[in-house]
C-alpha cells in the first residue's frame, strides 16, 4: 500500500511540474502577445490622431502647419495592456513613455521564482511600430514588457494553478488510497491462503471476490490445492505401501540370514570344534588353525546378531513396542562404550496400530543411529509418550549431549537418507519431525497423531 501510494504521488507531482511549467510558457507567452498587441493599437491610434490633426506638407518631415496633439490621454491609457510600457518617438519631440499599472497583474513574485523564470526565459523582447510604411522619419511606437509584468503574471498563474493542483491530489491521493486499499482486500485473503497451503493444510480454499483478476487467482490456488491434496494422498500411499514392501524384505532378509547364513555359521563352528579336537598331538598347527576359525566364526555370529537386530520388527508383534525400545537401548548400551543411552516411556504403547509401532521403532533406532554416527555424546535420551484423551497422539523426542548443528541435519548434509526416511514415515503419519538445538547437543522431535488422522485411516486401511 505505501508502495502504491508513493507511486501516485510521484506520478501527481510530476504532472504537477508538467502544469506549472505549461503555465510560466504560457504567462511568457502572454505577455509577448500583450506587448505586440498594445504596439499594434497604440501605433494605430497615434496614426489616426496625427491624420486627424495635422496638416502635411511635402512629408512629415517638414515643419507642420498646426502642433503636435498630445498623445499621452486616458484614451491611450486604456489601449495599453497592464505591465507594459509605451514609448513614442515622433517628430521634432524626444521620445515619452506611458506604461499601464502593473500591479493589476497580481503580487510580486518571490526572489527564488523570480531567478528560475530569468534563467528558463531570459528577458521579455520588444515590439517596434512606424506611424507609416511610407515615411520612417514620420515616428515610431516601441512596446515593452516592464521587467516585472511576466513574473506578475506567471507567479499569479501558477499560484492558483498550484493550490488548485494541491487540492485536487490530495483529494486523489486518499480516494485512491481508499480504493486501493478496498481492492486489495483479497490480496492480504489469498497471500494467508498460500501460508496455509505452505504449512501443508490442504483442504483450506480461497472464497470468491468481487474482483474478476482476484477471482481467477482464487481458482487457480484452490486447483492447486485440490491437485497438491490429490499428490500428497498419492505420495502418502505410496510411500506407506514402500516401508510395507521395506519391511517386508527386511523380514525376509532376517530370516535368510538367520536359518541360512547362522546355520551355516553353526556348522562351520562345530566343526571347527571337530577339527580341534580330532586333531593329532603333533599337528599343533591345526588346531591353531581351528581355533582361528572358531575366532572368526564368533566374530561373523556377532555381526549377523547385530544385522538381525537392525532387520527384524517381527519382534514388536511378539514383546510389543515398548519391550522392543527398551531391547533397542539394550544393544546400543552395550556396543557403545562411550554413550549411555537412557529410556523414558510414558503412557501406554500396547494398542498402537503395527504399522505405527513399527514406524515409530524405525525413527528411534535411525535417531539412536545417529546421534552416535555423527556426534560425540556421553548421554542420549529417548522418550516416548502416548498422550491420550482429547489428544491421541505419540510423542517422540531424542536428544543427545554430543553438539552437532542443527541447520546442518535439517540440509540432510552427510546424513545419506535416514533425514528424509524418517521424515517421509512422520509425513505418512500425518504427523510432524523437527530438528533443533538442544543444550549441547541436537533434538530430534516427532509428533503422530493417531485418531483421524491420515496414518491412522491409511495404516488401518494396509493392516485390515
Amino acid at each position: 500500500m505505501f508502495h502504491l501510494v508513493g507511486r501516485l504521488l510521484a506520478v501527481v507531482l510530476l504532472c504537477l511540474a508538467g502544469a506549472i511549467g505549461w503555465v510560466m510558457i504560457d504567462a511568457h507567452r502572454s505577455i509577448d502577445a500583450q506587448t505586440a498587441g498594445t504596439a499594434d493599437r497604440v501605433s494605430q491610434r497615434l496614426a489616426a490622431l496625427y491624420w486627424q490633426k495635422l496638416v502635411w506638407r511635402n512629408g512629415v518631415s517638414r515643419e507642420t502647419l498646426l502642433p503636435m496633439p498630445d498623445w499621452e490621454t486616458l484614451a491611450t491609457a486604456s489601449i495599453v495592456s497592464p505591465g507594459i510600457c509605451v514609448t513614442a518617438k515622433l517628430p521634432g519631440l524626444d521620445p515619452r513613455q506611458l506604461c499601464s499599472q502593473i500591479e493589476a497583474l497580481g503580487e510580486p513574485a518571490p526572489g527564488w521564482f523570480a531567478a528560475t523564470y530569468d534563467f528558463l526565459f531570459g528577458p521579455q523582447t520588444e515590439q517596434k511600430r512606424y506611424l507609416t510604411v511610407r515615411d520612417k522619419d514620420a515616428g515610431y511606437v516601441l512596446s515593452s514588457a516592464q521587467p516585472d509584468a511576466a513574473l506578475r503574471l506567471s507567479w499569479h498563474q501558477v499560484s492558483i494553478v498550484v493550490g488548485v493542483a494541491i487540492a485536487m491530489a490530495a483529494a486523489i491521493t486518499i480516494l485512491a488510497t481508499l480504493m486501493i486499499g478496498h481492492a486489495l482486500i483479497p490480496a492480504r485473503t489469498i497471500i494467508e491462503g498460500l501460508r496455509r497451503l505452505e504449512q501443508g493444510d490442504l483442504g483450506w480454499r480461497l472464497p470468491r471476490f468481487q474482483t474478476a483478476e482476484f477471482n481467477l487467482i482464487a481458482r487457480a490456488v484452490n486447483d492447486l490445492s485440490e491437485e497438491l491434496a490429490r499428490t500428497n494422498a498419492a505420495r502418502t500411499a505410496l510411500t506407506t505401501r514402500l516401508f510395507q514392501v521395506q519391511e517386508e524384505e527386511r523380514r525376509a532378509l532376517a530370516r535368510d540370514l538367520h536359518d541360512e547364513f547362522g546355520q551355516c555359521l553353526t556348522a562351520t563352528a562345530a566343526l571347527a570344534a571337530s577339527i580341534e579336537a580330532g586333531a593329532p598331538p603333533d599337528r599343533e598347527d591345526l588346531a591353531d588353525d581351528a581355533r582361528a576359525i572358531t575366532r572368526a566364526q564368533q566374530r561373523m555370529m556377532e555381526n549377523l546378531r547385530g544385522a538381525l537386530v537392525r532387520l527384524r520388527s517381527q519382534n514388536i508383534d511378539e514383546i510389543g513396542l515398548e519391550a522392543s525400545l527398551h531391547q533397542l537401548v539394550s544393544d546400543h548400551n552395550a556396543q557403545a562404550s562411550r554413550a549411555v543411552v537412557r529410556l523414558n516411556v510414558i503412557g501406554k504403547l500396547t494398542a498402537l496400530p503395527k504399522q505405527v509401532a513399527i514406524d515409530i521403532y524405525r525413527v528411534a533406532q535411525e535417531c539412536l543411529t545417529n546421534a552416535m554416527k555423527h556426534g560425540s555424546p556421553t548421554e542420549v535420551r529417548l522418550k516416548v509418550e502416548h498422550v491420550g484423551m482429547d489428544r491421541d497422539t505419540i510423542s517422540l523426542t531424542v536428544e543427545d549431549d554430543g553438539g552437532g548443528d542443527a541447520t546442518y541435519i535439517n540440509r540432510g548434509q552427510g546424513h545419506g537418507h535416514g533425514i528424509l526416511g524418517m521424515r517421509e514415515r512422520i509425513s505418512a503419519l500425518g504427523g510432524s519431525l523437527s530438528i533443533g538445538k538442544a543444550a549441547k547437543g541436537v533434538r530430534v522431535a516427532a509428533l503422530i497423531p493417531l485418531l483421524g488422522s491420515r496414518g491412522d485411516l491409511a495404516f488401518g486401511e494396509a493392516t485390515a
